[in-house]
């Protein structure tokens, strides 16, 4: 069964989102759709939802701490209010934007891992990274699983090149499907894709072996573009 992730990053409002969760959840309620569908709305927008049993709300970020003196971050003591036990951690663009590193990410990682957070783990490489080969890609990519426990239970991965990640560059089929190949030849875990999903390609990137979802960023923010790519993705099964 394929995974299907929404990440809003800094979009929607709690108006918004409140609209398009609850069109979702009519959705998934009324149609035979049963994977498993993520949602990771801003902090500003997370709320308690009544949603189907496949559908789960998540968070972007989260600093490790349960509360405190931490200016700008949410704890858990925020996150647990809305009964939410799913986060996003390792995103591009918090390693590349907002300057984490792989300390920090692993100190995240294994403090939600101990709470038992479902954890959807981000992979990636940049552009120059890429362009130096095959080899060094996947040492890049091997260094982010540093102080990462591969065998917690609720982990899920998903690999986003960064350079494919809103830059109008797209991976190529092979791309994908020969790093995704090396990852699941190392690692038993779900293996999302992520890097300009969209409606036009999704199909395509869901029959790449070794792909069992996608996380997808700007294409999944329209709320009839989404649903459309929930149907796509149900029909992969």
């Amino acid at each position: 069964m394929k995974i299907i992730a929404s990440n809003f990053k800094t979009n929607h409002t709690r108006k918004t989102t409140n609209s398009f969760i609850t069109n979702l959840n009519d959705f998934l309620q009324s149609t035979n759709i049963n994977n498993e569908v993520y949602i990771f709305p801003p902090a500003t927008a997370l709320d308690s939802f009544d949603t189907v049993s496949n559908l789960s709300i998540g968070v972007q970020n989260g600093y490790f701490t349960k509360n405190g003196s931490f200016t700008g971050e949410i704890g858990t003591d925020q996150i647990e209010e809305f009964g939410i036990k799913t986060i996003l951690i390792g995103h591009s663009e918090r390693r590349h934007i907002l300057g984490e590193d792989q300390k920090t990410i692993a100190l995240k990682y294994n403090y939600y891992k101990a709470l038992g957070y479902k954890i959807i783990y981000c992979i990636g490489e940049p552009l120059e990274v890429k362009q130096s080969g095959l080899t060094e890609t996947l040492g890049y990519i091997w260094e982010q699983f540093d102080g990462i426990d591969l065998n917690y239970e609720n982990l899920i991965l998903a690999y986003e090149p960064v350079w494919a990640i809103g830059t109008g560059i797209s991976a190529t089929i092979e791309d994908i499907a020969t790093i995704h190949k090396k990852i699941k030849k190392k690692i038993s875990k779900p293996l999302l894709y992520g890097g300009s999903v969209k409606l036009a390609n999704i199909q395509e990137i869901l029959n790449i072996p070794n792909v069992d979802g996608t996380l997808i960023g700007t294409a999944s923010w329209q709320i009839d573009d989404f649903k459309e790519m929930c149907k796509i993705t149900n029909n992969i099964n």
